[in-house]
């Protein structure tokens, strides 16, 4: 692994890279979820996905953020020709994540019951918890690997492990789903409880992610021996005398660890409150535990899932720019790092404006193609076109926390994400209660928190590098263009469905829409032939561009 002088925006196509694989990814995640929901109902989607929004949450205190980490530390030491140094870092964080994975890992199969019962009023989930258990502690060292390869700046073997990950999962699931799924039946019809089938069911459901991991990790183990060769040519390489002890390496990675760890916890922790608190205030409002864990399975199951399509590429170019700002910060070049906020900002909001537009637009015929269970598709329309905004402003909050990592300003993003944190459960609260709002209120209460972060997080980059992002072609075009866009699809929509079927009519008006909005978007000056030119594969639309007339 040769570390190569790369053009400033190489951060933009490693992102890209590993968004494409994540968006990959998250699409045959959905395409699972589909015949999954079929088999489990929304009763064990609920449980499928209180069990995964509780172990992501242990994940992130055990080793989610670890790649991060591990490539800010290697980065800077790669950055000084300090292969050596950069090596034992990664060999100190392997060390890391068996302690913090092993524990986390132990402690949530011990304590599955309890978390469910008393935490999410879900006590059925502990089945799935437990089943995901051992992948706490797996993740922890796929994300050590994954960490040192993104510290030299390449996410390919993050974004393929990601891709196989997926693909091993979607099989694994839905066998494992159906196979459970019945078991759970045999005891519900001799122990009298229905709910036990859906319960069990998830519980296969979840090994899919157990095994898939397992999986993934043997393919980042053999992509590292296979670049030992050239790693080790590195090393050897290395003339630095100054070798680091491992317990200042040790300290390093905890101080870098601890405050995104916390950041990340407060930021992702607040769907698995909300879903303790909604599902403890409508109790009292007489809903049965099938009733709202029906309406709570609607909104994780179906809006959350299509929400996370389009935040993939956030997700994924928040840790692509953190080892690019942290040697653009090293080496003290404030324009070099304005540079690559301003792009990468509104590279985002290019794409991620008119996917919330889209998505608005043609909900109910989106939930139709995807879902075939009829009664939940009022509700779950209804939630993406409230909720549409999330979108935008969980992709700019995930980015602009990523920024501020690279900067240096680790704690920053803790306390902003503590005080949108506060006051977003206050706003939930009396939207619940005062309002009566039901689901709503968590998506409008969400909204908020995010929209809060990126307030707070935007004021916070303005002030540490004198930044302002200029407006009128990050936000107001793409969101001109984007509504002209939605109008568009809605239209060709209604005229195509009248013969043509849904799936087909979606299909359609969405290939319409992306072809719409790259028009508007040019036509009213959002973007220029320099910046196109700096996004990855920018020279073929560039030239796509140029035949339709649009560019010079």
């Amino acid at each position: 692994m040769k570390e190569k002088k790369k053009s400033g925006n190489n951060f933009l196509v490693q992102g890209s890279i590993l968004a494409a694989a994540s968006i990959i990814a998250k699409i045959i995640g959905l395409i699972y979820r589909i015949p999954l929901l079929n088999t489990l109902g929304n009763e064990g989607i609920s449980y499928y996905s209180t069990a995964n929004e509780i172990y992501a949450i242990i994940l992130m205190i055990s080793c989610f953020n670890l790649p991060l980490a591990i490539s800010k530390l290697v980065s800077e030491r790669v950055h000084r020709g300090e292969y050596r140094n950069a090596h034992r870092v990664f060999l100190c964080a392997v060390r890391f994540a068996l302690l913090s994975g092993g524990s986390l890992a132990l402690l949530t199969y011990i304590f599955a019951g309890v978390i469910t019962k008393y935490l999410m009023s879900y006590e059925l989930a502990k089945y799935s918890l437990r089943v995901l258990a051992p992948a706490i502690f797996i993740s922890a060292i796929i994300g050590t690997f994954r960490g040192y390869f993104q510290g030299y700046s390449t996410m390919v073997p993050t974004a393929v492990s990601q891709v196989i990950e997926q693909i091993a999962n979607a099989v694994i699931t839905l066998v494992c789903a159906n196979v459970m799924f019945s078991y759970g039946m045999s005891l519900a019809a001799s122990e009298g409880n229905p709910s036990l089938g859906p319960a069990w069911g998830a519980a296969g459901g979840t090994f899919g992610t157990v095994a898939s991991i397992t999986i993934a990790l043997v393919f980042m183990m053999f992509v590292y021996t296979a670049q030992k060769s050239t790693l080790m040519r590195n090393i050897r390489r290395d003339h630095s005398t100054k070798q680091e002890p491992a317990a200042r390496i040790y300290r390093l990675l905890f101080l870098t660890v601890l405050p995104v760890i916390l950041s990340t916890v407060v930021y992702n922790i607040s769907n698995v409150v909300d879903q303790g608190i909604f599902f403890k205030i409508l109790s009292r409002q007489g809903y049965t535990d099938a009733q709202y864990g029906t309406i709570w399975g609607i909104y994780s199951g179906q809006f959350r899932v299509l929400m996370n399509v389009p935040l993939a590429l956030a997700s994924c170019l928040a840790p692509s720019i953190v080892p690019s700002l942290t040697a653009a910060m090293a080496t003290r070049n404030r324009v070099e790092a304005r540079n690559k906020i301003r792009i990468s900002i509104r590279f985002t909001m290019i794409l991620t404006i008119p996917c919330a537009a889209g998505m608005a637009a043609l909900a109910k015929p989106i939930i139709t193609m995807l879902f075939t269970q009829e009664s939940g598709v009022p509700l779950s329309a209804g939630i993406m076109q409230a909720g549409a905004l999330m979108i935008i402003f969980y992709a700019l909050s995930t980015l602009t926390t990523g920024i501020l990592q690279g900067l240096g300003r680790l704690k920053t993003p803790l306390v902003n994400c503590s005080i949108s944190l506060v006051l977003h459960f206050i706003l939930l609260y009396i939207l619940l209660t005062s309002a009566n709002l039901n689901i709503y209120a968590v998506v409008y209460a969400n909204i908020f928190f995010a929209a809060l972060i990126c307030i707070l997080n935007g004021a916070a980059i303005a002030r540490c590098m004198s930044y302002r992002q200029e407006w009128y072609r990050t936000f107001i075009v793409p969101a001109i263009a984007s509504i002209i866009m939605a109008a568009a699809v809605y239209i060709v929509y209604a005229a195509l469905n009248t013969f043509a079927g849904n799936t087909v009519s979606t299909v359609l008006s969405v290939l319409a829409g992306m072809v719409i909005y790259c028009i508007g978007l040019v036509s009213f000056r959002g973007i220029t032939i320099d910046e196109l030119s700096s996004f990855p594969k920018g020279h073929l639309i560039i030239r796509l561009l140029r035949k339709m007339g649009l560019a010079r």
